[in-house]
């Protein structure tokens, strides 16, 4: 049995890795990327501790439900739509939860018609708005987490994002949760449904617009929420993924859970919250995993068993650094298109994580700045002659705390003196060499 281990893990650890796609035949090939693209999301939930997450998101859940809720029957209602079309949305959201989803539908509708806005003062609404907010605020960390993105957005950026998303996207929603229902009660229609094959097709198109729909929301929620640029490509896989997890689980969940009468006899009358609570677990665990898909697809070539693979060496990321500076100079220098972290990340060729670490050096070293657009753009924080290549060099090697590590646990007189000769070789070697120098030097650049 351990022989057999080892070699499962010799073939995913490096066999796997190994094979040249290119020259097999397109089923193969497909078949294999597939295999990667299983495992490494799999190593990935498990990095991320997707499961913690999740359960995470349920607690915040939990206390921003009703608010949230709350807050966007008041929007519904500014744009003319009645709040009674939020009890049918819940229902069926919660019918896999059976004759429990229509009791827990219930009370939230009782707890939402409970709230007075008007005795609830400033503060009161301030403190809701902030409760419906901080769901939304999770969801993005924990996207981020799965992209490697250590930067969030703004608070003016997540403002606007966020208000966006409150005020449009129940409106969308409930507008075509509207259509269907209208359809589904229209006269005509029914008259098009005793009419074969329309009928068939119709009750047929009936069936997969839910499905389609489920899609649709997985894949707009992957690519609106991390703060990066997503692939429509990579954010439909996940979506995929997602949607067929979702009605999958929908499914067992009814028959094996829901149905089920052991939770009513241990828990008694907590049975339908816990229900509720491994429901909301459930719909948060595969929209994780589904973005964990869509990450991996984006990044699979970038994603191998070892992942120091990408932990660059302290001479690369030096030319990582200088390679940046050069293209931001360069573009500045010439009145060219800013670069974003996106743009810069495409061009080079790299995963986030590296691009978006060397940026955040030189901005600590104040070399380069972020504008005010969205995304955020860079520039040069001065003149690019006052800015010297040695700056650049050591705000990738040198910070406050190496300093201070340096000082205070290795200093030794003997390696002291090794070390300072380095550092006199590489002075020597840059010497007052300024960025505008190398933009100068050879007319080379892309925006």
């Amino acid at each position: 049995m351990p022989e057999l281990v080892k070699k499962i893990n010799y073939f995913f650890s490096r066999q796997l890795w190994r094979i040249d796609t290119g020259s097999l035949n397109k089923r193969d090939s497909i078949f294999i990327k597939f295999i990667r693209l299983a495992y490494v999301t799999l190593r990935e939930y498990r990095v991320n501790e997707l499961a913690l997450r999740a359960m995470s998101l349920v607690y915040t859940t939990l206390l921003s439900l009703v608010p949230l809720l709350a807050f966007i029957i008041s929007i519904l209602k500014a744009f003319g739509v009645v709040d009674n079309q939020l009890e049918p949305f819940l229902l069926n959201f919660l019918e896999p939860l059976g004759d429990k989803g229509i009791e827990v539908t219930h009370r939230i509708m009782e707890f939402i018609g409970k709230i007075n806005f008007g005795v609830l003062g400033v503060a009161g609404l301030v403190m809701l708005i902030y409760t419906a907010v901080s769901v939304i605020t999770k969801i993005e960390d924990s996207m981020n987490i799965i992209w490697k993105i250590r930067k969030g957005r703004s608070i003016a950026r997540r403002l606007s994002d966020y208000i966006t998303t409150l005020i449009v996207g129940p409106v969308l929603l409930f507008a075509a949760f509207g259509i269907t229902a209208t359809l589904s009660s229209n006269t005509v229609v029914s008259k098009i449904l005793d009419i074969e094959p329309l009928g068939t097709m119709f009750f047929t198109f009936g069936k997969v617009i839910p499905f389609i729909f489920v899609i649709i929301v997985f894949t707009v929620i992957y690519i609106i929420i991390p703060n990066t640029k997503v692939h429509i490509k990579s954010a439909l896989t996940g979506g995929i993924a997602a949607g067929i997890a979702w009605h999958a689980v929908s499914w067992v969940f009814h028959l094996a859970v829901a149905s089920s009468t052991k939770y009513a006899a241990i828990y008694s009358s907590l049975a339908v919250l816990v229900i509720f609570m491994i429901w909301l677990y459930l719909n948060w665990l595969i929209v994780l995993v589904g973005a964990e898909l869509t990450f991996c697809h984006q990044n699979l070539k970038f994603l191998t068993l070892r992942k120091e693979v990408f932990n660059l060496s302290t001479k690369l990321k030096e030319k990582l650094s200088l390679i940046i500076m050069y293209l931001i100079g360069y573009n500045y220098y010439n009145d060219l298109s800013m670069w974003t972290l996106e743009s810069l990340t495409e061009r080079l060729g790299l995963p986030h994580e590296p691009v978006e670490e060397a940026v955040n050096d030189l901005t600590q070293h104040n070399l380069i700045i972020e504008t005010a657009d969205l995304p955020p753009c860079f520039v040069p924080s001065r003149a690019l002659e006052k800015i010297t290549l040695k700056e650049i060099v050591d705000a990738t090697r040198t910070n406050y705390e190496t300093d201070l590590v340096e000082k205070k646990y290795l200093s030794m007189h003997e390696v002291d003196l090794v070390t300072g000769k380095v550092e006199n070789a590489i002075n020597a070697a840059l010497g007052e060499t300024s960025l505008k120098d190398l933009v100068q030097s050879e007319q080379y650049g892309e925006g």
